[in-house]
């Protein structure tokens, strides 16, 4: 029972407690998500995490904290690794061009500004779109509308945190015992997998399973809509490869080791950058009557803000038209200190169609995330970077620079929405979540680059700790720089290019939204981490079918986040550990 003196305290709203575990679980789940981002290629949402810690964190022993505090706690702490997966795509692909000398050095600092415009301009940009999309247009935002249903199934959410935590203390403990190299067996268990061919099986199956708690814990949360990116796998290694080899396609003298890194990368990887390619192409032209419709709603809702006058329960006009000019600047600085040579007139071109580009970006993607959960952002990205570079004459780093504002803008719109949504449906102020995704979106992008540098540095003193051939392949940014090079080195594969490509576009030209960037990057990645990832798709389904939805929801996501939390934050510090000298 409630005292008298507890039922007349005000309602929890924003409080520091909500402010401060929203920026530490956000910094922590950053730190997390980034190095599963670079491991697998996609980016996981925190919003669902950082409403189950709150649970705990919030209400405490008192049972006083409520949903609007809890929101407000999940809508910072997701705004800020929604940043970080921004900058994660893109601003690894300029170490590995440095490593490959296709570039030399470059300075971080207009990448961070860039990085900081991007955050900036992705939240005041949508604003003004959120009453026409969501209260009006009532789109759906899956995510937003799963983590509002979370947020309300009071007291259950403490049991789920504690499965988190057990999650994290197993992933944690398992990561350390991979470090410790005790599991080390020649011919059975090497560099972090397990053989599954016993000498038997040919070497170009690549019969191995990755032996990582946050690659099998992927395909726990994924379960049937990740079965796409593990049958990419299988097609890649269990149907190309075979038939390349008995096609006689491949030089005869290769075996072992050296056939199968020549179909890896000499094939298999081409192919899927042409499939990612052709599906970002698809994707875009399927989403122009998803553009005509964002305009449409600019337009109206532009007419609705005049006809509300002073009454609006919005973030002010001159403080998004502030912040609209800011983060220009800091566009504008990014293209001036990165682009060598080029003349001032053609930086500010680029800066301005750059930031038109960026609005329509994120109109498309928010839109786009509203009606399927879909955001086609690494099409967004690669058609950002061609374009800069066209502008600024084939400024490599200038490019990337913009390409890095404008990833992380689009997530943030996408973003932006899904937690507005949440808001909606437990009844919380816009007002307040805009101003704090305004205010702290920030601080994703600036861990994202500590992080980042920490693992590249991690890998030696002369970096390497992520990209092809690497535990932490990357293959986002990886397909980018190969394209980059190829293209620079004109040594364009097009015949892979264009064949995956095709596929690409028919792949992604499918009702199954996504299939086509799944297929690439499954085709792109080792077999080994996307046999893993499989099993654990075919897990959760199998789990699922004997103990019903219920118990897959209430224990098996929370036991998932925590094995991905508790490998990531080892796998990192083991990297600040190099980078000390340790």
């Amino acid at each position: 029972m409630h005292s008298s003196e507890e039922w007349q305290q005000p309602y929890r709203e924003l409080t520091w407690q909500a402010l401060a575990l929203g920026i530490v679980s956000g910094i922590l789940l950053n730190v997390a998500l980034i190095y599963s981002a670079l491991k697998l290629g996609f980016a996981i949402s925190a919003s669902a995490i950082a409403a189950l810690i709150g649970f705990v964190l919030l209400r405490g022993r008192s049972w006083r904290g409520t949903v609007i505090e809890n929101n407000l706690n999940q809508t910072i702490a997701a705004a800020i690794v929604t940043a970080g997966s921004g900058v994660v795509f893109t601003l690894p692909t300029l170490f590995l061009l440095q490593s490959n000398k296709t570039i030399g050095s470059f300075s971080p600092w207009p990448l961070l500004a860039a990085g900081v415009g991007g955050a900036l301009l992705g939240v005041v940009l949508i604003i003004p779109l959120r009453r026409k999309m969501i209260e009006i247009d009532r789109l759906r935002f899956p995510t937003g509308t799963a983590v509002a249903t979370i947020l309300r199934s009071g007291a259950a959410g403490s049991e789920k945190v504690t499965l988190l935590a057990y999650g994290c203390a197993i992933g944690a403990a398992w990561k350390l015992l991979l470090l410790s190299g005790w599991l080390n067996w020649p011919g059975v268990i090497e560099n972090d997998e397990l053989s599954l061919s016993f000498g038997l099986l040919p070497s170009y199956l690549s019969a191995a399973l990755y032996l990582s708690p946050l690659t099998f814990a992927s395909g726990l949360l994924a379960g049937r809509g990740g079965l796409p990116f593990f049958f990419g796998g299988v097609a890649a290694w269990w149907i190309i490869a075979p038939w390349m080899v008995h096609a006689s396609w491949l030089n005869p003298q290769l075996a072992n080791a050296e056939l199968v890194e020549f179909i890896y990368n000499k094939s298999l990887r081409p192919l899927g950058i042409g499939v990612l390619i052709g599906a970002a192409i698809m994707a875009m032209l399927l989403t122009l009557p998803i553009i005509v419709a964002a305009l449409r709603s600019v337009a109206q809702a532009v007419g609705e803000s005049r006809a509300q006058g002073a009454k609006s329960n919005e973030i002010s006009p001159w403080l998004l038209l502030s912040g609209l000019l800011g983060a220009m600047l800091l566009l504008f600085f990014a293209s001036w200190s990165t682009a060598v040579d080029v003349p001032l007139w053609r930086i500010l071109l680029a800066t301005l169609v750059g930031t038109l580009w960026l609005g329509i970006a994120g109109l498309i993607v928010a839109q786009a995330t509203g009606m399927t959960d879909i955001s086609p952002m690494s099409g967004m990205t690669l058609v950002s970077v061609a374009l800069t570079m066209a502008l600024l004459g084939g400024e490599v780093v200038a490019a990337l620079a913009m390409g890095i504002a404008i990833s992380v803008a689009v997530g943030q719109s996408a973003d932006m929405m899904q937690d507005l949504k949440t808001g909606f449906l437990v009844g919380n102020r816009p007002l307040q979540q805009q101003a704090l995704e305004f205010s702290l979106s920030w601080i994703g992008v600036v861990v994202a680059f500590a992080v980042i540098y920490a693992l590249w540095q991690g890998g030696g003193s002369a970096g390497g700790g992520f990209g092809p051939n690497s535990s932490l392949p990357a293959p986002q940014a990886s397909a980018l720089a190969e394209v980059i090079e190829a293209v620079q080195k004109q040594q364009i594969p097009l015949d892979k290019f264009i064949l995956g490509g095709v596929a690409g576009m028919v792949l992604e030209g499918t009702p199954v939204g996504g299939l086509g960037i799944m297929v690439g990057l499954a085709m792109y990645l080792p077999f080994s981490i996307t046999l893993t990832y499989g099993l654990g798709c075919l897990a959760q389904m199998r789990i699922e079918k004997i103990r019903g939805y219920a118990y897959a929801e209430g224990v098996l996501v929370p036991v998932a986040a925590g094995l991905i939390i508790g490998e990531a934050l080892i796998g990192v510090a083991e990297a600040f550990w190099h980078m000390g000298g340790g």
